[in-house]
């Protein structure tokens, strides 16, 4: 890393930077459910970034304060309640994409 991307980074809470890493991961999990007109659903992807983001957001919500992390946990479980509307034959309750860290979505 360059001095002056050292610095930058350095300049960034942590908040953001996890806020961020989320929002790409929402995003794209969103986009690969079948959220989007822009391209057709692949909920083997979708699952893998679901599992990511649940991970995640688990993990920092305690760092973050509840203030920041609820709308990722809102966020999380909208995702997961549309991955299971999309699948066909759905995941049965507490193994859909996520569940190991949030519990069962319903």
């Amino acid at each position: 890393m360059e001095g002056n991307e050292a610095r930058d980074i350095a300049e960034v809470p942590a908040v953001e930077i996890i806020n961020t890493a989320a929002v790409h991961l929402m995003s794209a999990a969103a986009v690969h459910t079948g959220l989007s007109e822009d391209a057709p659903a692949d909920l083997d992807e979708a699952r893998k970034l679901i599992n990511a983001l649940a991970g995640l957001v688990t993990a920092a919500a305690t760092e973050i304060g509840d203030h920041h992390a609820r709308p990722l946990r809102d966020g999380l479980r909208s995702l997961q309640l549309a991955f299971r509307e999309a699948s066909i034959v759905p995941d049965e309750p507490g193994k859909g994409p996520g569940e190991k860290f949030t519990g069962p979505v319903s």
